[in-house]
């Protein structure tokens, strides 16, 4: 992984995860190991709104801990109620905690490429509804991102399992002085918390 990002994941040690939050975020760990221990494709697909900036943030660290963690055979999405735009916010924001970002389109939805590791496939991503072809049609977990979604999407065709891990967004802060702050501490606390995911997923195959 690039120095910046590592270091970047070291500071997630030092993010105070709640108990209360720790059981919402068990239910998934639990999921996770069983796809791993039956030897399955863990699919996962980071569900919110507009996916624009949480659910995009998810499946970059999702995949990144996956990764870091030594977690193979897992594959992260993201999709939305509506296709808007990946907010320019969070291209900045990843880019200052050690991503190496890669526009490769333009218009009103660009595509990303987003690397952890210069010798690992990119995330790709723009924004796009949970159902889009680019995105798995069955044998995936739903992640809601946030409230609306999940109380708007009840049913999400062909997720296997649904967990509703929410996240307060950042869109509160946008053109305010605190934009910026508020950006990297959401980025930070959707990282501390895939990390504890994935941490434990290890720690129960072991």
């Amino acid at each position: 992984m690039y120095p910046t990002l590592i270091e970047t994941i070291a500071k997630t040690s030092k993010i105070t995860i709640s108990e209360d939050r720790k059981q919402v975020l068990s239910k998934l760990v639990s999921y996770l190991n069983q796809k791993a221990q039956n030897q399955e494709t863990i699919r996962l697909n980071f569900i919110c709104t507009h996916n624009s900036r949480r659910s995009h943030l998810s499946q970059i660290w999702a995949q990144t801990m996956a990764n870091y963690f030594q977690v193979s055979n897992i594959q992260c999405y993201s999709g939305g109620t509506e296709a808007t735009a990946m907010f320019w916010k969070i291209a900045e924001t990843l880019t200052k905690q050690g991503f190496q970002i890669h526009q490769l389109s333009k218009g009103s939805n660009p595509v990303y490429a987003i690397k952890f590791d210069a010798n690992e496939p990119a995330v790709i991503c723009f924004s796009k509804v949970y159902s889009d072809a680019f995105n798995p049609t069955n044998n995936f977990a739903a992640i809601m991102t946030c409230g609306s979604a999940d109380e708007g999407c009840p049913l999400v065709l062909g997720a296997e399992a649904r967990f509703p891990i929410k996240y307060d967004d950042p869109k509160a802060f946008d053109n305010t002085e605190q934009m910026t702050e508020k950006y990297m501490e959401r980025s930070l606390q959707i990282a501390s918390e895939m990390s504890f995911v994935f941490s434990q997923l290890i720690q129960i195959n072991q």
